[in-house]
């Protein structure tokens, strides 16, 4: 597949996240499995914030890695063939090396760059980075596997 973008739309008919917690709005710079980057809306009404902090929100640092695996998610439902992904879940396996630079203040457009790093059968490996007006953010590494879904 040749997109290069996909919009929210589309991100749903590939994962199984639904509002409030499908997290990314769009995937930009998509190279075949092997690179993207995802956008997020931090907004002062996020569901994540309202808590967190009252007078003082900032997006929690376990929220930047899920919008991490989401993208990665959708990328790799992308890229694979369909009928491979049919029926089947990605689940996060580990994070490693995640590192919290900055506070994600809303209201901010926040740009996940992630890419590929390996994949054997089913265990994929990813690495990201999360930035703000080209600031970085957030960096991470992670592993997911794709499951049947039952």
């Amino acid at each position: 597949m040749s997109k290069t973008e996909i919009d929210k739309k589309k991100i749903e008919s590939l994962l199984p996240h639904r509002e409030p917690m499908l997290l990314i709005e769009k995937l930009i710079n998509i190279v075949h499995l092997k690179s993207a980057t995802a956008i997020m809306n931090v907004k002062k009404d996020s569901f994540f914030v309202q808590g967190h902090f009252p007078g003082q929100p900032v997006m929690p640092g376990v929220l930047i890695v899920e919008a991490f695996g989401q993208a990665a998610a959708a990328l790799t439902a992308l890229g694979i063939d369909p009928k491979e992904y049919e029926n089947k879940l990605v689940y996060l396996m580990s994070v490693e090396k995640a590192k919290f630079r900055n506070p994600v203040i809303p209201d901010c457009e926040l740009h996940l760059e992630i890419e590929a790093i390996r994949s054997h059968g089913r265990v994929w490996k990813y690495k990201g980075t999360a930035k703000v007006d080209g600031k970085r953010m957030a960096d991470a590494e992670w592993s997911a596997t794709i499951v049947d879904r039952k």
